[in-house]
């Protein structure tokens, strides 16, 4: 019977040929250089991992804050009751829809964010960048991730009426803001934080008598709104500089509908105020 030879029990003059086989075998001991290698393969494979899903992240973020939604902070108590905002407490953090202006016009009662259209609005607003330009371009690339806010003046408000329409107010009257000659109806609006304005205004600032007056602020109007354009006010209508006050600007206090950042649709933060913010249509 002819003899058989297990591998490990080959010659030594056949074990150096052995080394130059293509497979491995359980006996074989590791190569202490191809261990070297594999790590430094792993780590270089790592290193590819974590950047590849940074970058994918980033590339994601950047879509959505574009082209499908950011969040804003809310600055000011103009749209109190619906949006908190004042000094020394904890502002409402709210979240817009950027697609539903890209396939559709703004509606009466829309809560919308947009961009001061002109200096007439923006002429207190103070930049949140830094003065020293590289820190100003970090900032700038922080923007485009929503991990700073946008250069640039940011408000909230509602939309009272729309390109073609005409709005108007007169106290003397008693009914409150009109579009096209009719009364609005407007249940957004707190009436007892309207009281609580005046009562701090002190005798003789609001008007005869000390009473809310019907068109909560001054008389304004008749303005007809440029195609294009909206008229925005806030619905803490007595805390508010809105469209009312910046009629003498190009645009006669109305807002162009491109410089509308998106539409409001929710509250994110805080918690105890999560929530959809709605539309209302005060002309109906």
């Amino acid at each position: 019977m002819a003899d058989t030879q297990r591998p490990h029990d080959a010659p030594d003059g056949d074990r150096d040929s052995d080394a130059k086989r293509p497979w491995r075998l359980k006996t074989d001991r590791d190569d202490p250089a191809d261990e070297r290698g594999e790590r430094k393969s792993g780590s270089g494979s790592l290193l590819r991992e974590v950047v590849i899903i940074v970058g994918c992240v980033l590339l994601l973020t950047w879509v959505l804050q574009t082209f499908i939604g950011r969040q804003y902070v809310i600055p000011s108590e103009s749209m109190e009751s619906t949006l908190i905002g004042c000094d020394g407490c904890t502002n409402d953090r709210i979240v817009i829809d950027k697609l539903t202006y890209r396939f559709g016009d703004p509606h009466p009662g829309d809560v919308v964010v947009f961009k001061g259209p002109s200096e007439s609005w923006n002429g207190a607003w103070v930049s949140p960048r830094s003065t020293n330009p590289v820190m100003h371009k970090v900032q700038d690339g922080l923007s485009w991730f929503g991990f700073a806010p946008p250069d640039e003046n940011n408000l909230v408000k509602r939309v009272i009426a729309t390109g073609g329409q005409t709005v108007e107010c007169r106290n003397d009257e008693g009914v409150g803001v009109k579009v096209d000659g009719r009364p609005l109806r407007e249940p957004y609006i707190d009436m007892k934080l309207q009281e609580a304005t005046v009562a701090s205004f002190g005798p003789g600032v609001a008007g005869p008598g000390d009473q809310v007056p019907p068109c909560l602020g001054p008389d304004f109007g008749p303005i007809k709104v440029p195609e294009g354009n909206v008229w925005v006010m806030g619905d803490n209508r007595l805390n508010s500089q809105d469209s009312r006050y910046h009629v003498e600007d190009q645009y006669q206090g109305t807002v162009p509908v491109s410089d509308i950042r998106g539409k409001v649709r929710s509250i994110i933060y805080p918690f105890s105020r999560i929530g959809g913010v709605g539309s209302f249509n005060p002309q109906q």
